[in-house]
């Protein structure tokens, strides 16, 4: 006789108690997935355990969500950003066992263009030629800059904040070559394969990979050697081919860095093609440019995509698309 049907479920799942784990295999998906090698009843098996994605349903169960955060640990802060560790399990007589699960990002207070970039928005890929780039994206560089939205790196590079986070200075051969590396404030600062790194350099008037001429060819392998070093150094876990090294375009803030991540960590909108560009790719295209030391990456045409509800889309892109003239003119 076949056994009923709820016997073989309950049989299927006491299977997960019988489980026993002998070591990780593998963990992906910014650390939400976990690949185990156990046994059960003497016969090996793989079991694969990955987080399950936020309920969302409606506005009460969202804050509900918010309403079990605990046990929230402030791993730095900045201007107006922070980030901490906390759980989502809710307060327990057990409290010190209770699990940190969540990584949280505050931004308060926040702007309406914060708002903007982190609401969900169709995306365009768009074409910046180097006009378009002289005449349109250059002030509006500008403007931003000059708006105070780089106050929270200065007051890293200037010694006022975050210090204690900084996990390497190096004061190269002068004031331009200087720079130094401190933690991603998206990585929880313990899992290796999702590893993210900023290096911040002190000189001011590199914004973006635009930039970039090539007569500082020497400076940025100069630079890449000594984040990878210093990068190994604190985590002897990893070796330098273990690292990737990409600069965002367009950037999210308009002063120089660098992005130091585990090859391992699974590449997701801000590792894609349109807004990573390799720094040894980079490097390989200035040394070939034609011209002199001054040839620059401002002078090439580059594609990358934007959110429609940037400013650099409503703004220059969506009326130029439009064949009308940009907003800023």
């Amino acid at each position: 006789m076949a056994e009923a049907p709820n016997t073989t479920k309950a049989a299927t799942e006491a299977l997960i108690a019988k489980y026993q784990v002998s070591k990780l295999l593998k963990q992906d998906q910014h650390g939400r997935r976990i690949t185990l090698l156990g046994t059960i009843d003497d016969q090996q098996g793989i079991l694969t355990a990955e987080r399950t994605a936020f309920s969302t349903e409606s506005l009460s169960v969202i804050k509900a969500f918010h309403a079990a955060i605990s046990k929230v640990n402030n791993l730095g802060d900045n201007d107006i950003y922070r980030w901490y560790l906390a759980s989502s399990t809710g307060p327990s007589t057990e409290g010190s066992d209770i699990q940190q699960d969540l990584k949280l990002n505050l931004i308060w207070p926040c702007t309406a263009q914060h708002i903007k970039k982190y609401s969900d928005q169709q995306l365009r890929m768009v074409t910046e030629t180097p006009e378009i780039y002289a005449q349109q994206v250059r002030p509006f560089m500008q403007a931003k800059r000059e708006e105070g939205r780089l106050n929270w790196v200065f007051n890293i590079l200037e010694g006022r904040t975050e210090q204690e986070d900084v996990i390497m200075r190096d004061d190269g051969h002068g004031p331009e070559d200087a720079f130094l590396m401190l933690p991603d404030l998206n990585w929880d600062r313990k899992t290796m394969s999702s590893l993210h790194l900023l290096a911040l350099v002190h000189r001011r008037d590199i914004w973006s990979l635009r930039d970039l001429k090539k007569k500082h060819v020497p400076w940025l392998k100069y630079l890449r050697q000594r984040v990878l070093e210093a990068t190994v150094s604190m985590y002897p876990d990893l070796e330098q081919d273990h690292l990737k090294l990409y600069v965002h375009y367009q950037p999210t803030y308009y002063h120089f860095h660098i992005h130091v991540v585990n090859v391992m960590l699974e590449a997701g909108a801000t590792q894609a093609t349109g807004k990573a560009f390799g720094l040894e790719n980079l490097i390989s295209q200035l040394e070939t440019m034609t011209g002199g030391d001054d040839a620059s990456l401002a002078d090439v045409s580059l594609t990358y995509y934007l959110g429609e509800a940037s400013e650099l889309w409503t703004e220059i892109f969506a009326p130029l698309k439009q064949g009308n003239k940009p907003a800023s003119q």
